[in-house]
């Protein structure tokens, strides 16, 4: 065939939604510095996650980020069928992901989050504010799957011993992390002309000032919840992590962190959800991607 004639494939709407689910799971874990958590420095608090591995697990995810998307195009409205076929689709995903990482659970969180706020995308593409995907993902949420294992994760169980708000909850109140927290920041500290990168460790700091991160409950309890809390608000007072005494303050939250065994995996998870939510608005009505 001539080079000429090679023109590239259009993609679809659900393979553009895929990309964007893909590159904010990337994005998160290549930030840096982030307290305790993977990036390009090191491994954070974890002794058995690297970067390389968290860039593979994010690539096995694409498939099942694109089917959810397709199967909210085929189905075309909130309904019990989606949300079992979402499940359905999320646990396959789930298994590829720790096919690739033997076994090792990076992203089960950021399944559930990305996936159901890519699947409200999907359903109505040209609203594509981050308020009214948020409040799909909801109600998408707020239906049970009736083929789910009962068993409980260890986010649940600590949601449950703490009463703190877990994954499930956060989607089901429409990601007010993200929406009150986030999104807002990352606003902000663009519009202040932070840079991109400080922007979204920001966007992190801020979520992690409020939430309730199960993870760090689970790893380090109501001390690392609170060391986490406090410290992620003290560099924010500080100017945030684009000035140098905010800097030294994001140092002193990540060894705090480290010491404690703390990773605040919930805040990185809803943190890809607002890098995600992000693009999504900025593609408007998803142009060309049909």
């Amino acid at each position: 065939m001539h080079a000429l004639n090679l023109q590239a494939k259009p993609i679809s709407l659900a393979e553009r939604l895929a990309d964007m689910a893909v590159d904010a799971l990337i994005d998160e874990a290549d930030l840096s510095p982030k307290p305790a958590l993977v990036d390009r420095r090191g491994n954070g608090a974890h002794t058995d996650l690297h970067l390389g591995l968290m860039h593979a697990s994010a690539l096995s995810l694409w498939p099942a980020f694109k089917e959810m998307a397709e199967a909210a195009i085929e189905v075309g409205e909130i309904n019990q069928t989606l949300r079992e076929s979402i499940g359905r689709i999320g646990r396959e995903g789930e298994q590829a992901m720790l096919a690739t990482t033997n076994g090792v659970n990076t992203h089960r969180g950021a399944i559930w989050a990305l996936g159901l706020l890519v699947t409200a995308a999907a359903l109505e593409a040209k609203s594509t504010g981050a308020n009214a995907v948020t409040l799909r993902a909801a109600r998408l949420a707020l239906l049970d799957d009736l083929f789910a294992p009962r068993p409980l994760s260890h986010g649940a169980q600590v949601a449950l011993r703490y009463g703190a708000r877990g994954a499930r909850e956060e989607a089901q109140l429409g990601f007010p992390s993200v929406l009150q927290r986030g999104l807002p920041q990352l606003k902000k500290s663009r519009t202040a002309g932070h840079g991109e990168q400080n922007a979204r460790l920001d966007a992190l700091l801020a979520i992690m000032t409020d939430l309730a991160d199960t993870c760090v409950l689970y790893r380090a309890g109501e001390q690392g919840l609170l060391a986490m809390q406090h410290g992620a608000q003290a560099v924010l007072d500080a100017g945030g992590s684009a000035s140098l005494t905010g800097r030294r303050r994001l140092h002193e939250l990540d060894q705090q962190l480290i010491t404690l065994n703390a990773s605040p995996g919930g805040a990185a998870d809803l943190l890809a959800a607002t890098l995600l939510l992000d693009r999504i608005e900025c593609d408007g009505t998803f142009q060309g991607a049909f």
